[in-house]
């Protein structure tokens, strides 16, 4: 008589079909088990123990397991070494149930949707990136969950996705049929930025799914005023990246509210020599950021400053008035240093507010980020105070802007203890 699967092996084999190029961490009880060829790979990349399960079969499946509480670390160990992690939790309480619980992939993680702080470098962003080419066009589309930064910009050849791409520096790369079938750009992707490009069912690029997908994304009920119905190229890419999205985050994305659409003309032109050799962002010997220009600028005090002076450095200006808009803004503090002085003393509590917001919006936020993101926005009102007393417009456009969010501020001030622990159980 034929052995079958146990009905819990058979549940494992049924999700695992639909991740077939993903780890599944499979949810039993407080661990994440591996079988198969999973559990081969991952005890292997993890250095973890391999033993075997009774599955219904005559030999027992290779399995390997880790405590649900550790698992970001060995998430982390298994992107730095270039595999997706397909999640699979539990999506019912065990306690309620008879039988089997219901299961289901609630994330997949990759290198461009990694949202472990532990994993992040503070000062630079991790962009998820797509290539779109139709004829001769190619669109790029390319955003960092954990900041909500989203881009789009379109180009019209080879040397102008390269140039773009030294200067985007994305953790994961996507793109279409056409993209792929050009062997001599892959190639160089690969060898200048140690990239392995993606190819993306078609259905990611067709254009009504993809002006469907931004409309849904961003709740608009039309395009039109984003720049992208004149670049239907930079379209495609954008919303093949939602879909993307859509596909691996599970409808986690509320954060993701604007698309910035660029053209490539608004900067100044550097190829990846240039970039090298002027060591804007790191030595070109040693690799090191010590000793490039970005190294001797960097004198912000928080890690949405640090981003946003790399994004500078590595994308300079060149229409003179926006320079000179500005310069203005730089020249009006040097010349008052106490207010300046004033100004960077307010910004010293202030965390990493971007990165916050994402992780409430994608709800893997914990009391203590609530905690950090309150201890920051208490600073906005003092900042706006002092800025909306400068004269420069770059200064008058962004107390416009600015909301105090001193609603937020009440709302966790007179809901959450100063005290309080990690997980939401423990915290009463």
């Amino acid at each position: 008589m034929e052995k079958k699967l146990t009905p819990m092996m058979q549940q494992y084999i049924d999700i695992k079909k639909e991740y077939t190029d993903c780890i599944l961490f499979f949810r039993l009880g407080d661990f994440y088990e591996m079988f198969f060829e999973d559990a081969l790979i991952a005890s292997k990349a993890l250095e973890i123990t391999l033993t075997g399960k009774n599955c219904g079969l005559k030999e027992k499946a290779p399995m390997c397991g880790i405590p649900h509480h550790a698992a970001e670390g060995y998430i982390n160990k298994l992107i730095n070494k270039g595999f997706k992690v397909a999640i699979g939790e539990q999506l019912e309480d065990p306690k309620l149930i008879k039988g089997i619980v219901k299961r289901g992939v609630v994330r997949v993680v990759t290198s461009g949707t990694n949202m472990n702080s532990q994993s992040l470098e503070i000062d630079r962003h991790n962009y998820l990136l797509v290539l779109y080419q139709n004829v001769t066009n190619i669109g790029i589309g390319y955003v960092d969950i954990t900041t909500g930064d989203f881009y789009s910009t379109q180009v019209s050849g080879e040397n102008d996705i390269l140039n773009e791409l030294a200067k985007i520096q994305p953790k994961e790369i996507l793109c279409n049929e056409t993209i792929s079938e050009n062997k001599s750009l892959l190639k160089e992707i690969d060898i200048r930025f140690k990239q392995q490009v993606e190819v993306q069912a078609s259905y990611y690029f067709d254009k009504d799914r993809c002006e469907e997908n931004i409309m849904k994304q961003l709740k608009v009920v039309t395009i039109s005023g984003l720049g992208l119905l004149e670049h239907p190229e930079a379209l495609i890419a954008s919303g093949a990246l939602i879909q993307y999205l859509e596909e691996t985050q599970k409808g986690y994305l509320k954060h993701l509210s604007n698309i910035k659409y660029y053209s490539t003309e608004d900067y100044m032109l550097l190829d990846l020599a240039t970039r090298r050799n002027l060591e804007l962002v790191e030595t070109m010997r040693n690799k090191e950021r010590k000793g490039s220009l970005l190294w001797v600028l960097d004198k912000t005090k928080t890690a949405m400053g640090a981003r946003l002076l790399r994004q500078y450095v590595e994308q300079p200006l060149i229409h003179v008035s926006r320079i000179d808009k500005r310069l203005d803004g730089v020249e009006e503090l040097l010349n008052n240093p106490v207010d300046r002085e004033e100004l960077r003393e307010y910004l010293i509590p202030v965390y990493d507010i971007e990165r916050l917001m994402s992780k409430i919006s994608c709800q893997t936020a914990n009391a203590r980020d609530l905690l950090a993101f309150k201890q920051s926005i208490q600073m906005i009102g003092p900042v706006k105070s002092l800025i909306s007393q400068l004269v420069s417009p770059i200064y008058n456009e962004i107390v416009l802007a600015l909301d105090d969010l001193q609603d937020l501020h009440h709302i966790i001030e007179h809901t959450l203890k100063e005290e309080v622990p990690i997980t939401i159980k423990e915290g009463r």
